[in-house]
């Protein structure tokens, strides 16, 4: 290679160092800081600006490019132990999610988005101790909970803006809020009891329900049957009146009739098992009815 073109490399090569140095590119989901000797000094497609996304020109070397994401950022905090407002322990693990809203504020007070996520950590944390800290287990686990967050995220964003970190809080969340592992037995336990004591309850209930039933029923039947006897003694009656009513019609119209009717029925229940004994007079009034006839002359 000769000289001269070793010279041309040479400028090929610095001309392709200057041009990378010079021109960069901003993508629509991105927001760039340029940096003036570590000073920075504008915003390119800023995310409360209009969208200037594409190709752009710095000074070289002189200048440099910090990116940020225009997206909504998620942070995940680590578990944090609070105690609740009746002195009960609880392990809660939440997670944010933010914007960077104001690029050179970001930039002059947390410089990148690992101090920021440290910081904004050390904010929920802080914020959940206080708001969650007046709040009892029940209220946080399902009963306010909605509520207590939307304080929290307010909370949260607020001391964001007075600490001037240049990004707004959208939204913190609770992913789990459960006992500690020491205390969950204790909590099970518990839980335990009261089902059992409510199961309790409703057996005690059942068994008195049972019993009013049954002696419902067994007054109706008792009344039942005693109506039934009652009818059937009023009918029983009724019958042996009316037999009683026509014996004494058809005894009234011919007396030697029903003498001789009587005399067969007696003659039947002493006479009809075939086995009876009886020691009487040849002439005895009970058999004038074998010599004399049906009229017993």
């Amino acid at each position: 290679m000769t000289q001269r073109q070793i010279v041309l490399a040479v400028i090929a090569v610095a001309i392709l160092v200057v041009l990378s140095q010079t021109f960069f590119v901003v993508g629509q989901r991105e927001q760039a800081v340029v940096v003036n000797l570590g000073n920075p000094v504008r915003v390119i497609n800023a995310h409360r600006g209009p969208p200037s996304p594409g190709l752009k020109v710095k000074a070289p070397f002189i200048e440099q490019v910090v990116k940020f994401d225009k997206r909504n950022l998620a942070l995940e905090s680590a578990q944090e132990e609070i105690i609740a407002a009746d002195q009960r322990r609880l392990v809660v693990d939440a997670f944010v999610r933010y914007r960077i809203s104001d690029p050179l504020q970001f930039y002059r007070t947390l410089r990148d988005e690992r101090t920021a996520q440290d910081r904004i950590e050390r904010l929920v944390n802080s914020s959940l101790r206080q708001v969650l800290g007046s709040a009892t287990p029940a209220d946080i686990i399902s009963g306010r909970r909605g509520a207590l967050l939307a304080q929290t995220t307010a909370d949260v964003d607020a001391r964001a803006k007075a600490s001037r970190f240049g990004i707004d809080i959208v939204d913190v969340r609770i992913k789990r809020a459960d006992y500690p592992p020491e205390n969950q037995a204790n909590v099970y336990r518990r839980m335990q009891t009261a089902r059992q004591q409510l199961a309790a309850q409703h057996r005690a209930e059942g068994e008195q329900r049972k019993r009013e039933i049954i002696a419902t029923a067994d007054r109706d039947v008792a009344i039942t049957l005693a109506t039934a006897r009652q009818e059937a003694e009023t009918t029983r009656g009724e019958g042996d009146a009316l037999r009683t009513r026509i014996f004494a019609d058809s005894f009234g119209r011919d007396p030697g009739f029903a003498a001789f009717y009587r005399s067969m029925q007696a003659y039947e229940a002493s006479l009809g098992q075939g086995d009876t004994t009886m020691v009487l007079s040849p002439d005895s009034a009970f058999f004038r009815y074998f010599d004399r006839g049906p009229s017993g002359r």
